[in-house]
């Protein structure tokens, strides 16, 4: 049994953990998600406002989306949880043909305040197992069982945290832009990344499968609001530092917004900037993407790891990873280390 430990969020880590899933079949395989939990946008952002949450559902309800069973019954569980609703004031909103969606009202709501336009299903199912059950791993473990997760997923901190940077601009004025979203999307140069509060406290179950993994990966994924998080949380980071484990590191296919500029090499240079102990065993890449090796190789080098180049993207073009040959190139790397 290998166990394995994936940080992230949102898309990137969806697609890495659709990739170990895919693995299962070539490697026994424990798989453990750890989440950010700065998302301030969307639906998550609202209900951390509204609900006061405790966490940020969105990227844990990724994660969970993305280790849901092939079951017929399960990816149905994880399709309804992927849906968002959408306005009613939009054209041909409602999915419903008119002999199913009943009588009308005599009075009808006000349609422009709509208040489940833009939450998901389960967003708004995990709030409600976290309000109830008044654990959020507890609530995470549950609704794992409902899509038959082939893994677990857990929250990298107990509570949601913000998530602040210090962006330049084109002429070198340094701002500071407060807000998982902002940063995201801030025009600049991002110099520094921190989180509010400084020092959240780690989730324990998250502490004791890094230090009892046998690889732990980082990325793909929005390289400073979803891998970096991870390495700022204290307790977190202590953990990944001593963990007995290898440590792989996932490249994007290309920049971001928040990573205008940033090359394949700096992206590793980012990581060991905020962490100088993270000692690296492989850093994969996709050559077409990557473009000249050397750099990244170098860069590898002085954390210690061997670069691997795969053909890891999907077919159309586009810098996205594909799940299916992702988990093709992980079978090599993570079972030749058992």
């Amino acid at each position: 049994m290998i166990r394995v430990v994936a940080f992230g969020g949102g898309h990137g880590l969806g697609a890495s953990l659709r990739a170990l899933r895919r693995t299962s079949a070539d490697l026994e395989m424990d798989i453990t998600a750890i989440v950010t939990v700065g998302d301030d946008g969307g639906s998550s952002g609202r209900l951390r406002v509204e609900r006061d949450a405790l966490l940020p559902p969105g990227d844990l309800r990724q994660a969970l989306a993305a280790l849901a069973d092939e079951d017929p019954t399960a990816q149905l569980t994880a399709k309804v949880m992927q849906h968002r609703f959408v306005a009613m004031t939009e054209p041909g909103a409602s999915p419903l043909p008119p002999v199913v969606r009943g009588p009308r009202l005599e009075r009808r709501a006000d349609r422009s305040k709509d208040t489940l336009a833009g939450h998901t299903v389960g967003n708004l199912l995990l709030l409600g197992l976290m309000e109830m059950l008044g654990d959020p791993v507890t609530a995470l473990d549950h609704a794992a069982a409902m899509v038959g997760a082939r893994g677990r997923v857990l929250p990298m901190a107990l509570h949601a945290v913000g998530i602040e940077a210090d962006v330049a601009d084109a002429g070198g004025r340094t701002t500071t832009v407060r807000g998982q979203h902002s940063v995201a999307v801030a025009d600049g140069r991002v110099e520094a990344v921190r989180l509010e509060p400084a020092d959240p406290p780690a989730c324990p179950q998250a502490v004791e499968a890094v230090l009892a993994a046998d690889w732990l990966i980082f990325g793909p994924g929005s390289w400073y609001t979803s891998v970096l998080p991870h390495l700022l949380v204290p307790g977190l980071a202590r953990a990944i530092v001593a963990s007995p484990a290898r440590r792989l590191i996932t490249l994007n296919l290309g920049a971001d917004k928040e990573t205008q500029g940033l090359s394949a090499a700096g992206h590793l240079g980012t990581l060991h900037r905020y962490l100088p102990e993270l000692r690296v065993d492989t850093v994969l890449a996709d050559q077409k993407w990557t473009g000249e090796p050397e750099p990244v190789r170098a860069a590898a080098l002085r954390m210690g790891a061997e670069l691997v180049l795969a053909p890891v993207a999907v077919a159309d073009g586009s810098p996205r990873h594909d799940p299916e040959a992702l988990g093709v190139a992980l079978v090599p790397v993570l079972g030749a280390a058992r």
